[in-house]
């Protein structure tokens, strides 16, 4: 008998949950370590902060599922891995021994690297559910007395698509308001161009959404660095594309989001072998530390490199049909050790996203996500906003049955289809 133990339970824990106990012997034992007893939908929080959508709409307990499918939950937070002798230390002191460990926690969010940024300080945040309704509550203040916007992403950052889909969603809602007029927005990012994605660019991902933010009036700012926040004012230096300083602005603001950086959690950062600088698990072909080898990893936790130098960090994004994938090959390659082969299946990497702009949206497709690519393909259209209603639905439902069942695939075909339909017409 083997144990298996995966630390998280997110979008990648949970569908890994799944597919392990499928993937697992009949005598094995799979156990999930979370610090919370919640799954939410991480994507749908830029409707938390407008009030869109509502917590319980997004969230749910997650051990009546894991106990259904024969996955236990241990609902306590990982203070520490130890590889060296298989153990899992737990907040209250607990050793969880493992033969197999998955670890798939998503980032430790890095606020604290730029003074005044977050949630305990002058900015919000929409990277949890907690932090979108506290910016809901931001938002209702600011609706009542409305001025400036400053919303983007932060030097190191490497998820781009909730920023652009905030400041869209805001403008959106501003505009059924009919306040829009009251409130100027800027756009602030590391990105080295509008569209850049922490993915070099999608298709025409530039154009289109340059495209959007011009027809919403939102002003940008790239290569940004934002150095501090004060309340109601935000410093950024801008630099040119070597990457010397070539502007200082002092942003206004009244309601201000901008994404952190990313990097490892508390439980794996500094581990010799196990983590990169940053604290993200670094992995092989198949998912698998190469120091420690009956350790994994999937999801935003995973150490990927940036896809092209830019003058300002930029980090690569870790997007759901990636970790879709991730968490197939893991899961397989597992079940490989446990029947005493050597690990065979290897993630695509493969990169699909839906962000929503509140009316409409754009949808863009990398196959790879790292250049060159087989598939480069980006959209923008009313249907996007509906396929993203429609996701929320399905994923929270096959969170609910605790069903492996992938998706992303599917979604990709039926996506291109749809455009190519509307070319026809």
């Amino acid at each position: 008998m083997a144990h298996i133990v995966i630390i998280g339970a997110g979008i990648g824990g949970m569908p890994m949950a799944f597919e392990m106990k499928e993937q697992a012997r009949p005598e094995d034992r799979v156990t999930v370590i979370s610090e919370s007893s919640r799954f939410h939908f991480v994507p749908s929080n830029p409707w938390v902060a407008v009030d869109w959508r509502k917590r319980k709409d997004i969230e749910m307990e997650i051990e009546p599922t894991l106990k259904r499918k024969g996955v236990e939950l241990i609902a306590q937070a990982a203070k520490r891995v130890h590889p060296e002798s298989n153990q899992v230390e737990l907040l209250d002191g607990t050793q969880v021994d493992y033969d197999y460990l998955v670890i798939a926690t998503g980032p430790k969010l890095a606020f604290d690297e730029i003074p005044g940024l977050g949630p305990d300080g002058f900015t919000q945040s929409i990277c949890h559910v907690s932090h979108a309704e506290t910016a809901k509550l931001n938002w209702d203040r600011f609706t009542a007395d409305p001025g400036p916007i400053v919303v983007g992403a932060v030097q190191g950052a490497s998820c781009y698509g909730p920023a652009y889909e905030y400041a869209m969603i805001m403008d959106t809602d501003l505009r059924r308001r009919k306040i829009r007029d009251k409130v100027p927005m800027t756009y602030v990012t590391s990105e080295p161009y509008i569209g850049h994605l922490g993915l070099g660019g999608v298709g025409d991902s530039k154009g289109l959404l340059e495209s959007a933010m011009r027809e919403r009036h939102i002003k940008w700012i790239c290569n940004a660095k934002t150095t501090r926040i004060e309340e109601g004012q935000m410093f950024v230096t801008e630099h040119d594309e070597n990457g010397q300083p070539k502007k200082e602005h002092i942003l206004p603001f009244k309601h201000a989001m901008m994404l952190p950086a990313f990097k490892g959690v508390d439980a794996v950062f500094g581990i010799e072998g196990l983590t990169n600088p940053r604290g993200f698990i670094t992995i092989d072909e198949h998912q698998r530390n190469v120091k420690f080898t009956n350790i994994f990893s999937v999801g935003v936790c995973v150490a990927i490199p940036p896809v092209e130098p830019t003058p300002i960090p930029v980090g690569t994004p870790k997007t759901g049909f990636m970790i879709e994938s991730m968490v197939t090959a893991a899961a397989h390659n597992i079940r490989d050790m446990l029947d005493g082969r050597e690990p065979s299946h290897k993630a695509t990497w493969n990169t699909v996203c839906l962000a929503d702009f509140g009316d409409t949206g754009a949808a863009f497709v990398a196959l790879p996500q790292i250049p060159p690519r087989n598939v480069s393909w980006f959209a923008e259209g009313k249907w996007v906003h509906y396929a993203k209603v429609a996701f929320e639905k399905y994923f929270m439902r096959k969170m609910q049955k605790g069903t492996s069942e992938p998706f992303y695939e599917k979604m990709v075909m039926d996506m291109m289809g749809i455009v190519k339909l509307k070319d026809k017409k």
